[in-house]
């Protein structure tokens, strides 16, 4: 069965990216090295500070688009519920490089 994954990714100043993706660790990994030219490469959001998986693309879609609509508070009222000190959550993912992982 497919995993895919809605995130929440910042940085120092805590601006906000909401992504999905099915390989959330290698997708985390691209931000990270900035390997994307796009708004997190630009602003410098690197941290992981949020994720939901589900098995089912089209409701990780409509996951994104719903968080993607709400208010700043909202957004951050549910990644503090859930990671109150804004910790990386992949901080310890990469000890080698993702795209040696099998899979």
């Amino acid at each position: 069965m497919n995993q895919y994954y809605v995130y929440i990714m910042t940085n120092k100043s805590k601006t906000l990216y909401t992504g999905v993706t099915n390989d959330l660790q290698r997708r985390v990994y691209e931000h990270k090295q900035k390997l994307v030219p796009d708004f997190t490469a630009k602003y410098n959001i690197t941290k992981l500070v949020y994720f939901e998986p589900t098995s089912d693309v089209y409701s990780a879609i409509t996951r994104e688009k719903q968080i993607k609509g709400w208010l700043r508070s909202k957004k951050i009222s549910m990644i503090e519920s859930q990671n109150p000190k804004w910790q990386d959550l992949a901080e310890n993912w990469y000890d080698t490089d993702p795209s040696l992982h099998s899979g």
